[in-house]
């Protein structure tokens, strides 16, 4: 199999984005039937998480429905998101499977907001010690 062909394959779960490497998605589910709306649903949700990490490497989402569990918390949905460094994990329990999914992919957003702040703040905490290194020594 050529390259051309191979990167045709990924991209049929994910739409085309401004680089080169695309986020690989594994969807699975657990007493539930995946319809064409749900998945749609997730490959949108999914879509918009490749915007905010554009280094993710692949997503398992996992959905799941468990009649024995009270009426509020049937479906539940988990997200873990493959990156360079520590792998991000959410899951949520909803009476709704939309619901859910859109709670989860909201919670691994904050984590991907939380990280990219902890790396600039790194970063500028890193030249401003510099700066003060540069003017102490008079250059």
């Amino acid at each position: 199999m050529d390259l051309g062909a191979r990167k045709r394959l990924s991209l049929d779960f994910v739409e085309p984005c401004h680089h080169d490497n695309t986020m690989k998605l594994i969807l699975s589910t657990h007493n539930l039937t995946l319809t064409k709306a749900i998945e749609d649903h997730i490959i949108a949700r999914i879509n918009k998480l490749d915007h905010f990490d554009r280094f993710a490497i692949d997503a398992r989402v996992t959905l799941e429905h468990d009649h024995r569990k009270a009426t509020e918390k049937q479906f539940s949905c988990s997200i873990r998101l493959a990156v360079p460094g520590p792998d991000l994990f959410a899951e949520d329990c909803e009476s709704d499977l939309y619901a859910a999914i859109d709670l989860v992919t909201k919670k691994i957003e904050q984590q991907i907001r939380k990280r990219h702040s902890k790396y600039k703040a790194r970063k500028h905490a890193e030249a401003a010690r510099t700066k003060q290194r540069r003017q102490e020594a008079g250059i």
